[in-house]
């Protein structure tokens, strides 16, 4: 119990030295996809940045090394991520509004109920299942729009689909549960 009490409050740690390292990627992919057309090394960059995420992950719970810095950083550098990378795509696939575009709106809502609920409990809720699948989800679509560079407009439109509604869910899920913890105290 210890060990995990201090760890809670450390700001340098392997996990958050890769999130931190996510958020470096964003102008790489960003940059590789926009300027230099380059679909393949941005998705390369990006697998690179998921893979990051999975471990840093593993590596907090793993090694004990979770921490309310890790808890807001992980999943903002996720979201910044997810949404630099559906605004390029979105030079290609208009029907990429969509997804960013509830992305926004959840993580508005997710922000704001967020605050509320440390404000009111001091504790940092870390990922659901729903937000993890959401998060593979997001990226397995991501990635393949990349590798496949004249994927069927159908595919294209399916896969999208499939990302709104887990997006959908997980909101409602969060949002459910947020609510919830404030209705509580």
């Amino acid at each position: 119990m210890i060990r995990e009490e201090t760890s809670k409050h450390k700001i340098l740690t392997i996990p958050n030295i890769l999130s931190f390292f996510r958020l470096c990627l964003i102008p790489v992919f960003a940059w590789l996809y926009c300027v230099e057309k380059n679909y393949i090394w941005t998705g390369i960059v990006l697998i690179i940045s998921g893979v990051t995420d999975t471990a840093d992950g593993l590596i907090a719970r793993r090694f004990h090394m979770t921490s309310d810095l890790g808890k807001v950083l992980d999943p903002v550098a996720d979201k910044l991520t997810q949404a630099a990378m559906l605004a390029c795509l979105l030079t290609r696939f208009p029907l990429m509004v969509l997804p960013l575009g509830i992305m926004v709106v959840k993580e508005i809502f997710m922000g704001i109920t967020g605050l509320l609920v440390i404000r009111k409990t001091g504790s940092v809720f870390g990922a659901d299942w729903h937000g993890k699948v959401t998060t593979w989800l997001l990226y397995a679509m991501m990635v393949l729009h990349l590798f496949w560079y004249n994927i069927p407009a159908q595919v294209s439109q399916v896969l999208i689909g499939i990302c709104v509604v887990m997006m959908l869910l997980s909101l409602v899920l969060y949002g459910s549960h947020h609510i919830r913890t404030l209705k509580k105290k």
